[in-house]
């Protein structure tokens, strides 16, 4: 099986040897699920409470200018494990997909898991002497095979194919309330909020790691829908909305603190045992913030155009903060475009994993040691990708994209259209400006259709049903 190839390496094959566990810093990996760019209190929204995550913020290093590797969650999900594009793993669309056989272009048949070949953050971690425990969302496939005990982790706590709660009323599992139907997770006692369990699992763990480092990947199904949270919360926001709020549902506010109140325990735990300096946390989210339809507005991405699922900036821009061991660089804002990839080689660097040449050089993302200890304030990378050639129930057509310094073009399929933004002066992408701009254009075309073709990326087809106007 291919799973072999992950535990028959050689010591002598390894590029950086295993080093005194003594050492050895904590890693704690936070994905909020869904939350958008301007969700925070930290990048400016003016209805969210979020104390415990802003002062993260105010102990590490917070980016203006990060970006999901997708914008939705599985392709994500595994370019953070993997460090590698969704489009080089073909794992391209969230695992089960939008059926759409009625659309103008057929999308490719893309992996619907987490291949077993893949070596993933987990298996570093582990193989580095690290104690390793996924508790959350997964999302990374439909069988067991693929789920993170399959995958690095020595332990998993709620972690398996579906991608949001399981709320079914018929059969009596309700969502983010206790039952959960979660294969992974015991049933709580009556009340018991989802999101407040994961905190409690990962405290006790937390608890009882004191003699060994370890990695913690701590995936909140928060705040995906269904919108559940605790009544008390929900009227205390429902008393503060009003229209003068850019976001305003009271719901959705009670999730995103909720998950704040989550980070706070964990942080507090971390402080309790003495762990909190020598432990680096990153917390992100897997894409934009879910604008919602009509009346049944969820959240709002303002100054950002659209959400999730789109290429736009309120669809892939997401909120990331780094603290880094001993509070390096605390206080810090940093606005060079960093994306999700960039998070395994990070790690690799910064704790030393042993990772071997050729797995480093499968990597597609970069380090930011240099950005979190100060050496330097831009990444030499000059372009960051997205590949997309599926349909989107919130409205997005296939496409693929570039972010080139300040500028971004975005190819859509459907009419093989291309749209130029400089956002630096146009952060919201109202103004197209592909055609005044020949020579950049046509520049970023090809540096777009280079990486695809790097990439082996998947591309969509004429659907031979759909008969054109």
């Amino acid at each position: 099986m291919n799973r072999l190839k992950k535990t028959t390496l050689s010591i002598a094959a390894i590029a950086t040897p295993i080093f005194t566990q003594a050492a050895d810093p904590n890693v704690i990996l936070i994905v909020v699920d869904d939350m958008g760019w301007k969700d925070l209190q930290i990048y400016g929204s003016d209805f969210h409470k979020t104390p415990a995550i802003d002062q993260l913020a105010a102990d590490g290093v917070l980016f203006t200018d990060a970006y999901a590797a997708c914008t939705v969650s599985s392709p994500t999900r595994a370019s953070l494990m993997t460090g590698k594009y969704p489009a080089k793993l073909h794992l391209t669309d969230w695992i089960e997909g939008w059926k759409m056989p009625e659309a103008k272009l057929q999308v490719p048949d893309w992996t619907m898991y987490l291949p077993a070949k893949e070596i993933t953050m987990a298996d570093l971690f582990k193989r580095a002497g690290y104690k390793t425990i996924h508790i959350g969302k997964w999302h990374l496939g439909e069988n067991p095979e693929y789920w993170p005990e399959n995958n690095g982790f020595d332990v998993n706590i709620g972690g398996w194919s579906k991608g949001s709660p399981f709320k079914n009323e018929k059969e009596g599992y309700n969502g983010y309330f206790t039952p959960y139907g979660n294969p992974r997770l015991k049933d709580g006692p009556q009340g018991e909020y989802l999101t407040e369990r994961l905190a409690s699992e990962a405290c006790n763990f937390i608890g009882t790691s004191t003699s060994q480092p370890f990695f913690l990947n701590l995936w909140f199904y928060n705040v995906h829908t269904p919108l559940q949270a605790k009544q008390n919360k929900i009227d205390y926001y429902a008393k503060l909305s009003d229209d003068s709020n850019l976001q305003k549902n009271p719901v959705y506010a009670a999730m995103v603190e909720h998950v704040d109140d989550a980070v706070k325990r964990v942080i507090n735990v971390l402080k309790e045992k003495g762990l909190y300096d020598n432990t680096l946390i990153i917390l992100t989210s897997d894409n934009g913030g879910l604008i919602g339809r009509g009346k049944n507005k969820i959240t709002n991405n303002t100054p950002l155009r659209s959400g999730k699922g789109d290429i736009y900036e309120g669809g892939v821009r997401v909120p990331l903060i780094i603290k880094n061991l001993h509070q390096q660089q605390k206080g810090e804002v940093n606005h060079s475009p960093v994306i999700s990839i960039d998070f395994l080689p990070t790690l690799v660097d910064m704790v030393r994993l042993p990772a071997t040449r050729e797995e480093r050089k499968d990597f597609d993302g970069v380090s930011l040691k240099s950005l979190l200890t100060g050496k330097t304030k831009k990444l030499k990378r000059d372009a960051i990708f997205w590949h997309y050639p599926h349909y989107h129930i919130e409205g997005a057509t296939p496409y693929s994209a570039v972010r080139y310094g300040d500028w971004k073009l975005i190819n859509t399929f459907e009419e093989n259209k291309y749209e130029l933004y400089n956002l630096k002066e146009d952060i919201g992408e109202r103004k197209d400006v592909a055609s005044q701009n020949p020579g950049i254009t046509k520049k970023l075309t090809k540096e777009l259709d280079k990486w695809r073709k790097n990439m082996k990326a998947q591309m969509p087809t004429v659907n031979p049903n759909v008969k054109s106007k």
